[in-house]
Formats: structure tokens, sequence, C-alpha cells
């Protein structure tokens, strides 16, 4: 059964290319716009991976992180920081909420993939 990744970003354009890029690796894609809509699909589906941008509307990734954080079936699951955001300040509020790693937009499809392969398989 494929991994299910679920990606946060308010660009559609950037879900897009990410979707495109985990689908073609045989990864099962779930899409949303902002946090919010991000922590209800995650709540919906047993995901195995969460990508999520920083700044989005409703509710901003390091929030994001938080929320799905203080969920059981969230606690140890993946998420990954998929953000224009690079300052070390940005990255060490990242862990503190729980993220597991971190990768700079615009992001190179082959990095992506070694990435998540490492973080899920």
């Amino acid at each position: 059964m494929a991994k299910i990744i679920l990606t946060v970003d308010d660009s559609a354009s950037i879900r897009q290319m990410v979707a495109f890029t985990l689908k073609s690796a045989g990864y099962s894609v779930i899409e949303a716009a902002d946090g919010q809509e991000g922590l209800d699909k995650a709540k919906a589906n047993a995901c195995n991976l969460v990508l999520t941008d920083q700044n989005m509307p409703k509710m901003d990734g390091l929030n994001l992180i938080k929320a799905l954080r203080a969920l059981p079936q969230y606690k140890a699951v993946p998420i990954l920081m998929l953000t224009t955001e690079s300052s070390d300040a940005m990255k060490t509020q990242g862990k503190a909420s729980g993220a597991t790693g971190w990768l700079v937009k615009p992001f190179d499809p082959q990095k992506l993939l070694e990435v998540v392969k490492k973080v899920i398989g």
C-alpha cells in the first residue's frame, strides 16, 4: 500500500510540483491550501508524512506542527517544513515545534525524494 503524504501550502503551483514529484515516486498525496485545512485533513486521514509551508493564511506551519504534535496519532509522524524561510532562528523554532526536518524552496525534486525516502521509506 502506498504511503500517504499530506502536503500543505497556500501556493497551488508548489502543491502541484510537490504532488507530481511524490506521485511519480509511488506515494499517495493529499493536498491542503492552508494550515487549518491541513489539520482537518490530517485528522481525517492516517498520513505517513506531513510536508508544510510556514507562511500561510488561517494557520501557519509552526502552529500546524504544534497542533499535529498534540494529536496522539501524529506524535511520531515525520513533519517536514518546505518553505522559503531559511534563517537559523526560524529553523530553531521549527525544531522546538516538533518539525523533523527543513527543506528550502525552491526545492530540488530529487532532493525532496531523497529526504522523503530517508524519513518514511
